[in-house]
């Protein structure tokens, strides 16, 4: 009889326990929401994406996961429903765990870099280059292709040791292109890495000595825009 009188005892605290514990949660819940605000329903990249790549209708629950972020911090443009994607392609390649945005989908094929060529200032010709760290500038939510940027690099140190010199080898020169290297020529998608990225820059004959140069002895060359 006494067992079964301690038994229901720890039953009762048990259940009482639990239901603490669930009026907690729920008020925990309650503060965060009203201290951040209400939560929305974002579209991320659940592996990485490739550029003027149509992402096919089943391909969609592979590609792309479903995320609650309050209301405030979600990026202007970003898509709600993953099938809101279905059918386009990006114009540069998504990273895994970013956003997926409105602004960085376009009809298959209307990507803009070849285009861009024909409207190249006198004494310019396209040149491409290989750049590191441009995924802040493709992931930005408007399409960077036509942009105006400034390539920087960055020296290796000197026989004295140091940091090396950072400098701007061109200044305010037209983007024609920018692709991930992995993205030529590849049908898969994959996890980030570190390739580094294909750019094609408007470029004079002394700029595109310049950066071809820096790109074979240089530790890094970087895109900023204006």
């Amino acid at each position: 009889m006494r067992r079964r009188v301690r038994a229901i005892a720890f039953g009762c605290a048990a259940l009482a326990c639990a239901a603490l514990a669930a009026a907690m949660t729920g008020g925990y819940r309650e503060d965060i929401q009203s201290e951040l605000g209400p939560l929305r329903s974002v579209v991320v990249a659940s592996v990485r994406i490739p550029a003027h790549q149509a992402i096919a209708a089943k391909q969609i629950d592979k590609l792309l996961d479903v995320r609650r972020v309050p209301a405030r911090f979600a990026p202007a443009g970003a898509l709600a429903i993953p099938d809101q994607a279905a059918g386009r392609a990006p114009a540069a390649a998504i990273p895994a765990g970013t956003y997926v945005l409105a602004a960085q989908l376009r009809e298959p094929g209307k990507h803009h870099g070849p285009k861009h060529h024909a409207r190249l200032a006198p004494g310019r010709k396209p040149v491409e280059i290989s750049v590191t760290g441009a995924e802040a500038l493709a992931a930005g939510g408007a399409d960077p292709v036509g942009a105006r940027v400034d390539v920087v690099v960055t020296t290796e140190p000197g026989p004295g040791g140091g940091s090396g010199r950072t400098y701007i080898a061109a200044k305010d020169v037209r983007l024609l292109a920018l692709a991930q290297s992995g993205d030529a020529g590849s049908n898969g998608y994959a996890t980030p890495d570190a390739d580094p990225w294909t750019a094609t820059l408007a470029l004079t004959r002394s700029q595109a000595l310049r950066l071809i140069q820096a790109e074979n002895f240089a530790r890094g060359v970087r895109l900023i825009s204006n």
